[in-house]
């Protein structure tokens, strides 16, 4: 069976996915192609196209569609909550009791109209609407490999209504243990203040992630944000997670916090500069968030916990990495998965993998996030010749030694290798690259290529055979989903990839699903010492990971890199 799991529309972060036979091929962001960073409002059509051109379907090979978002009922707790709680805007607590379902429908309407330009036949009697948050866990339950009961974790700003979600799974259904519901949001609380600390929801809550451990969570109490009995939470709506007329605005723009807030913490932070007391809020703000999920989770799944020691986890915030650090160091958490594509683009995995599984097929584990498209060296050196820049390029025998030897000697390089990751994280396809020994390189990187805030840390991609001796731990972590405390012998060695706070975002890199990245490092070890690269994804400041050659050149020449190495063609400035 084909099935075709697609989100985006009135949400944000469009993408695609396909299961052929329980089996997942392909899956690509929307925003890859349109160069158009989340592509908010957008439906996956020209990703809906490379995965079936991928898989060699035609449009009417597509058994079935999956979207997810689902109709709530009149009946449910979730709408009557919201509208309780949004008493202050009537005109939306009206709609969520009179017509809660809009969005719903207005998706429905763009995903039929999606599959009639992409040629489908027959859209709405193929369409499978599945709940955002069982999206969500299903993303990350039916891929991990888990067998047994597993505990399902599933947290962001809001689906449907639902905000956080415990639950479990066993024998391959997804059982809701608890939700709650909006405004009272793990996420959105996270994301009121991201918005407050001058950085864009969706996007920025990496940088306050980041910023936090340079401040001191216990300068200021933020437990007011948030009313905590460990049993439930409810956030102070006149403070955060506000709407209509309670919003601060400023130069014509709404935040989802209050004038109060700012009353009581001060302006909000404008540039990119580390302020003080800024970096401080960032601080407490992540202690607040950790503090409380690590409760919510201890007491609602604690119990399976102490039996399987297994926990699968999903939604926007399961991509905070200091909080999934606390949550593996939890006594009773053995392994945790998380889905590396866990905002919104993953919930097309979740939906077509949840449909999936309830047609009876045989999902198996995700093995690794290189689903995107890939180019031969021909194609590359096509590109090499067509494009404006008339870059020099030549072909290499052996681009991982080559590769290796512009590394050690201190030059960052752009890696164009493969299939593109799915997901947020650079995992050695789409990178740019530096030898984590050499002094300044991630300063380099910073200022003169990424355009980014200098305090941003960089990850280390390293071999599986070293990264225990480097971590500390035996932990999986293919995906960059969590933190670790660097061994005290390594922070020495590779300080380029070690954070303010002694931690490092790690990548372990398996010869068997990435053999050429893997290679890579190797030659680099030879030259150095050490099998680890820094690693942080082949892009600009607030653009899209790239995609294609065209993409890599483009980006190459609006940055001061000097290298590009496109599967076995190098090209230099």
């Amino acid at each position: 069976m084909n099935i075709l799991g697609v989100s985006g529309a009135v949400g944000h972060d469009a993408a695609a996915a396909l299961f052929v036979d329980g089996q997942l091929v392909a899956a690509v962001e929307e925003e890859r192609f349109l160069r158009d960073k989340h592509a908010k409002g957008k439906f996956p059509l020209q990703s809906s196209r490379y995965c079936l051109e991928f898989a060699g379907l035609q449009p009417n090979d597509i058994d079935l569609v999956a979207f997810p978002y689902a109709p709530i009922s009149l009946l449910s707790a979730a709408r009557w909550h919201y509208a309780r709680r949004y008493w202050y805007a009537p005109d939306r607590a009206l709609y969520a009791i009179f017509n809660g379902n809009r969005r719903y429908r207005r998706n429905v309407r763009g995903v039929v109209e999606m599959l009639d330009q992409l040629g489908v036949k027959d859209g709405q009697s193929k369409f499978r609407a599945v709940e955002h948050h069982l999206a969500h866990a299903s993303s990350a339950y039916h891929l991990s490999g888990f067998s047994g009961k597993t505990a399902i974790l599933g947290i962001d700003g809001k689906g449907e209504y639902a905000t956080t979600f415990f639950g479990y799974g066993e024998n391959g259904r997804i059982h809701k243990l608890k939700e709650f519901y909006d405004p009272d949001s793990l996420g959105g609380m996270y994301g009121a203040l991201t918005e407050y600390l001058g950085f864009d929801m969706l996007d920025g809550e990496f940088k306050v992630m980041g910023m936090a451990p340079y401040g001191d969570p216990k300068k200021y109490d933020f437990s007011r944000l948030i009313k905590y009995d460990r049993q439930g939470f409810k956030v102070d709506a006149r403070l955060i997670n506000v709407i209509g007329m309670r919003r601060y605005k400023e130069n014509g723009r709404g935040y989802y916090f209050s004038p109060g807030l700012v009353d009581w913490l001060g302006p909000k932070r404008q540039g990119d500069e580390i302020d003080d007391p800024y970096i401080d809020y960032a601080a407490s703000i992540q202690q607040l968030l950790e503090d409380v999920s690590l409760g919510l989770i201890d007491h609602y799944l604690g119990d399976i916990l102490k039996d399987t020691g297994k926990l699968c986890y999903a939604g926007g915030v399961a991509l905070n990495v200091k909080l999934n650090q606390r949550i593996i160091a939890m006594p009773d958490v053995q392994e945790l998965f998380v889905q590396p594509a866990a905002s919104d683009a993953g919930t097309a995995i979740g939906a077509a993998s949840y449909v999936a599984n309830e047609m009876g097929e045989s999902l198996g584990r995700m093995e690794h996030a290189y689903l995107g498209p890939s180019y031969t060296t021909e194609q590359c050196i096509a590109a090499c010749e067509a494009s404006e820049h008339k870059p020099a390029w030549e072909r290499l025998d052996d681009a991982p030694s080559r590769g290796a030897e512009l590394l050690a000697t201190g030059n960052p390089v752009a890696w164009f290798q493969g299939r593109m990751e799915f997901g947020p994280r650079a995992l050695g396809n789409r990178s740019i690259l530096g030898d984590p020994s050499t002094k300044a390189i991630a300063d380099r990187i910073n200022e003169q290529i990424k355009y980014r805030e200098r305090w941003r840390p960089f990850c280390p991609s390293m071999l599986d055979r070293v990264a225990t001796d480097i971590l500390q731990t035996d932990h999986p972590s293919p995906y960059m989903t969590f933190t670790f405390d660097v061994a005290d012998s390594w922070k020495s060695r590779i300080p380029e990839v070690v954070h303010e706070d002694g931690t490092a975002r790690a990548q372990i890199v398996t010869r068997d699903t990435n053999p050429r990245y893997y290679q890579l490092i190797e030659e680099l070890e030879k030259r150095t010492g050490n099998a680890v690269v820094l690693n942080t994804s082949l892009n600009r400041r607030g653009e899209p990971m790239v995609c294609s050659p065209d993409d890599a050149l483009n980006m190459f020449y609006g940055s001061d890199l000097e290298y590009l190495i496109m599967e076995d063609v190098l090209v230099t400035k």
